[in-house]
Order: C-alpha cells, then sequence, then structure tokens
C-alpha cells in the first residue's frame, strides 16, 4: 500500500508489546535464515508513513467498528491463533499438547510461557505430517549444542537438556504419497546429527510408479522417503557419536502412515498419557483428495508425550465481523469482507492455516491491490472526518490502554540482544509482556 500510493498512511495494531507475529514465534528457532523477512518488516514500520501500535488487542480494547469509524480502510490480519482439536478420549490428560502450544513454549511466545511439558518419557509420538511435526520431532532430538547457538528460550533449552525423549514417531492418517512436509525439512530431519531415520520399506512399495506422473516437489519428496527406508542402517561416524552424547542409545525417529488415533490411554492412576490406540486404515481414492477410512483392526503404541499437530484454526475476533465457522475464515472475496465495504482480510483468516511465508506475502499483495482498485472505485468512504489514530488514541486512553511503538520495541529487542550475546546466542527471548513494558518504562 505504502509503495503504490504516495499519500496512503498505514496504522499497524498488534496484541502483544512485539512484533512480527508468527516470524517471531513460529519459525523454528534453528532456521534463522527464514526469518529474514523481518528486515523487511522492519524497513516497512521505518515509513514516515507508518506507525505500529502494539500492547492494543482489537476487539476489546478497541473494536471492529470503532477502528472502521476512524479509518478509511480496515485490514484484519490476525491469523490463526488457536489449533483444531482431535476430539478423542484422553485429549486432555497430562502429556498431551497441541503442536501449537509447543511450538509457542520453546520459541517464548507469551501465553506459552509456563507450559513445562514433561519429557521425562523415552518416546514422543506427534499426530500429523507437515512442517510443524518435523520442526518438533527436530527440537526434541536435536543436539544440545545446535540449539544453544539459536534463539530458543532460555527455560526450553534447560528442559530439554534434561529430556529423556530419544524416539519420536510421527503418525499420519494417510499414507506417503499425503504428507504435506517439504522436501527441505524431510532433508534435514533425516541428516540430523545423532539420530536414525526408521522408515518402514514395505510402507512405499509400489510407490515408485505411482509418482511417475506426480508434480515435481512430490516426486522428489517420496523418492527422498524410499531411499531413506532402504538404506541399512550404516554406521553413523565417530564424532557424530560424540556429538550425539549416547552412542550406545542413538536417538531415532520414523513416520507411521494409516493411523488415526482414537483414544489417547491413561496410566493406572488416571492422569497422565502411557499411550495411544490407533485404527488402522485404507486409503479411497488417490492424490491430495485420498481419504483415510477405518479398517477395524487397532493398534496400540506407548508414548509417555502426544503432540498434537494436525493444523491451526482461527477464531472470530469481534461480532461485528462475519465469521464462517465451519471453515475457520472471514467470508471474502480476493480479501473483501463479503457484505462490509472498507473491511479486509489477508493471510490465514483470509484462506486458512496452509502455506509458507511466501504464500501468505502473496496473498497479502493479492489484498491490498483489492483496497487499491477499491479506492480508484469510489467503493470507499474518503471523507475527510476519519482522523485515524488520533480518534483511536482518545478511546484506548479512555479505557487506560497504552501502546507501544516501534521505537519502544526497538529498545525490547536491543535487551534481548544483549542479553543473547552474553549467552552467545542472537537473542534472549523476553516471555513476560510486563517485563518487557517495565524495560520501556510502560
Amino acid at each position: 500500500l505504502l509503495q503504490h500510493h504516495g499519500g496512503a498512511q498505514v496504522d499497524i495494531y498488534e496484541k502483544l508489546p512485539v512484533p512480527f507475529g508468527l516470524v517471531r514465534f513460529g519459525v523454528a528457532p534453528d532456521h534463522p535464515e527464514v526469518k529474514n523477512v523481518i528486515n523487511t518488516f522492519t524497513q516497512t514500520a521505518h515509513s514516515e508513513r507508518c506507525a505500529y501500535y502494539g500492547n492494543v488487542t482489537v476487539g476489546r480494547d478497541v473494536t471492529v467498528p470503532e477502528l472502521q469509524q476512524a479509518y478509511h480502510a480496515v485490514v484484519l490480519s490476525y491469523g490463526a491463533e488457536d489449533n483444531r482439536v482431535l476430539g478423542i478420549p484422553g485429549e486432555n490428560l497430562s502429556g498431551v499438547y497441541s503442536a501449537r502450544a509447543f511450538v509457542g513454549w520453546y520459541n517464548g511466545l507469551p501465553e506459552n510461557r509456563d507450559l513445562k511439558p514433561d519429557l521425562s518419557c523415552e518416546t514422543a509420538l506427534i499426530l500429523g505430517h507437515g512442517n510443524v511435526a518435523l520442526d518438533i520431532a527436530r527440537i526434541l532430538l536435536s543436539p544440545l549444542q545446535l540449539l544453544r547457538k539459536t534463539d530458543i528460550t532460555d527455560s526450553s533449552l534447560a528442559a530439554l537438556a534434561c529430556s529423556k525423549v530419544k524416539r519420536v514417531w510421527l503418525v499420519g492418517r494417510r499414507g506417503p504419497l499425503q504428507v504435506s512436509f517439504t522436501i527441505k525439512e524431510l532433508r534435514e530431519m533425516i541428516n540430523l546429527p545423532g539420530a536414525r531415520a526408521v522408515l518402514n520399506p514395505a510402507d512405499f512399495t509400489g510407490l515408485e510408479n505411482a509418482v511417475k506422473d506426480a508434480p515435481r516437489p512430490r516426486k522428489r519428496l517420496t523418492e527422498l522417503m524410499i531411499k531413506t527406508a532402504r538404506e541399512k542402517p550404516g554406521e553413523k561416524p565417530v564424532e557424530v557419536q560424540a556429538m550425539a552424547g549416547q552412542a550406545a542409545a542413538p536417538r531415532e525417529w520414523g513416520l507411521k502412515f494409516q493411523r488415526s488415533p482414537q483414544e489417547v490411554l491413561p496410566t493406572p492412576d488416571g492422569r497422565k498419557a502411557r499411550g495411544i490406540r490407533m485404527a488402522l486404515t485404507c486409503l479411497e481414492g488417490s492424490g491430495d483428495s485420498a481419504r483415510a477410512v477405518p479398517t477395524g483392526d487397532v493398534e496400540e503404541l506407548e508414548c509417555g508425550l502426544v503432540l498434537s499437530s494436525i493444523g491451526y484454526r482461527s477464531l472470530p475476533l469481534d461480532p461485528a465481523v462475519p465469521f464462517d465457522t465451519q471453515r475457520g475464515i472471514i467470508p471474502n472475496s480476493s480479501g473483501r469482507v463479503e457484505g462490509v465495504p472498507g473491511l479486509y482480510c489477508s493471510g490465514w483468516v483470509k484462506r486458512g492455516p496452509t502455506g509458507v511465508i511466501i504464500t501468505t506475502m502473496n496473498d497479502s499483495f493479492d489484498t491490498a491491490q483489492s483496497v487499491l482498485e477499491d479506492l480508484q472505485g469510489g467503493v470507499l468512504d474518503m471523507s475527510p472526518s476519519r482522523e485515524g489514530f488520533g480518534a483511536v488514541e482518545s478511546i484506548l486512553r479512555s479505557r487506560g490502554v497504552r501502546p507501544v511503538s516501534f521505537s519502544d520495541w526497538e529498545k525490547i529487542d536491543a535487551a534481548e540482544v544483549a542479553r543473547g550475546k552474553a549467552a552467545g546466542k542472537p537473542r534472549e527471548k523476553i516471555v513476560d509482556p510486563a517485563e518487557m513494558l517495565r524495560l520501556i518504562g510502560h
């Protein structure tokens, strides 16, 4: 918007004092290169036509209708802050966590800072075959010296240092041709020092022919799984074993297919997870649209840690905004919220929680295009009475809310980087919003 319209002014409202959302709290700590997009975001925020107001919860501190009164156009881009639930017995036992909460915990998301996951078991089971599931498996099995150099939070690092987890199963309802992780993440997992991949060659019988005509990414991904399944568990170099620090009991991970969770099984006292019962499935249809149907057979697997990575879910933000609870999105066409001129949406709340950062960026350009078209086409009410932040500021003040500016964030950023430097890390994230606010003298 700033680039394509010389007169546009953009105000960004954010619930947390700190910006960058999923890039800061979702991207794995050992993937710093993926966070480079922060530099572009920062450049944008430094424009004199852009302002950042953190520590403001839209829907509570200020409503969407109040924003619509103050601005010519309002774009909702708040993502998916909940997770899909399994809906099976035992889901609430101790030792069962959503991937979203677990990722939030090791990435310093304030709401998950007290998660204290129990890592005292040897076997963990992750339900889901996406990149988030692979991220979690990698963090659970990575040698500590690899993690020490990242921006993973101090308390998670301490918990992982005491972790007894040495085996991780990634379980999916469908087959190898339906996994949704990408080849880069799979390759990284296969090459993880001190961890062995356990793939069953029988799971891949006949798949080479099946992927002959598949799109190239799917073909390469499947071929890599087949190659890994057929490799004899050769000895890893001695230095890799030393790095793992437990040459006698190497860590391992594996993929299990066509299994659908039925129940998390409790320990005798009924409190903790001790395993999971899964229905074996067969596939109806082929390719991405294949459905998993229970065969009637079941299987039990022992595990003391269950992580559910079956997808994120957007929530309605404000009663004034239409919301499709079935699909978990704001109903829209090209980002224009249906039936509400001047209101737009972008990202996961617009099209559902799929895709990577580049997908979401392209999607936001598409929504910006719609805003610019509506501006030119006279759809937007351009009355000068809309005074933007001026109007919102008095509302926030009357409710005792003090926004955090981008230069406030840069003070928090500097403090995090300084704390990290002392520990040999890129940064040490502050996980308590109250401490962030104290730091900037709020």
